[in-house]
This record gives structure tokens, sequence and C-alpha cells, in this order.
């Protein structure tokens, strides 16, 4: 039986990280999506400490999901090595984990609404 899973990944625009969340969703790869408010993310880059104004966005998603949309993330995302990092729900509840596994299986599908920001 599939469990929830909580992944995540940064991104350094707006729009992008919009664009992300709402498709994931949209493609049954993530039953939500979460984008945070900006933020200022700290990295290196070849040798260099560089900073840049960035977007966390959280993805709710089961196992039997969890690979499909870390594939299709890496798709879209603007940087050669994204950020991806899985986090196992310990405990969450019956009705909770039957909303993702519905929201994440194939053939469930609503007519998707306008990107909203």
């Amino acid at each position: 039986m599939a469990n929830i899973v909580i992944a995540q990944t940064t991104v350094n625009d707006e729009t992008k990280a919009y664009e992300i969340a709402q498709g994931a969703v949209e493609a049954r790869l993530a039953a939500a999506a979460d984008v945070e408010a900006r933020m200022t993310l700290f990295y290196w880059n070849k040798d260099a400490l560089r900073h840049e104004r960035g977007y966390r966005v959280f993805f709710t998603t089961t196992t039997d999901s969890v690979a499909g949309l870390e594939a299709w993330v890496h798709e879209r995302h603007p940087h050669d090595v994204p950020q991806w990092v899985v986090l196992t729900a310990a405990a969450t509840s019956e009705q909770y984990l039957a909303w993702a596994v519905e929201e994440t299986t194939a053939g469930h599908w609503r007519t998707p609404g306008p990107l909203m920001p």
C-alpha cells in the first residue's frame, strides 16, 4: 500500500515555481503542491559562493508516484542539478492518505484551471 511523502525542490523564479507546482498537480503526480514565499538561497557553484532569491515547492505525493514526479520536475527545472529531497510522513490519517492516493491515480482527471500566482 502506498504511503504519503513530501518532496521538495527550490526554484529561483516565481513564475517557474508556480508552473512546476500547478503542472505536477495537473499531471496527477502530486495531490497538492505548496509554493513558499520568497527566500534567499545560498549555495556553492563552480567554487564560488552564490546567493539568489528562490521559492521552495513542496509536493504532497505517494510512494507510488514520487519517482515519476522526480523525473517530471527534473525535466522542467531550470537548474542542471535541482534540489530534490523526499521526506517520509511518519503518520497520516487514513482519510488523507486515501485522498492523496485518489488524486495521484491515473485516469482521475478534472479540467485544470488557470495558472494562479
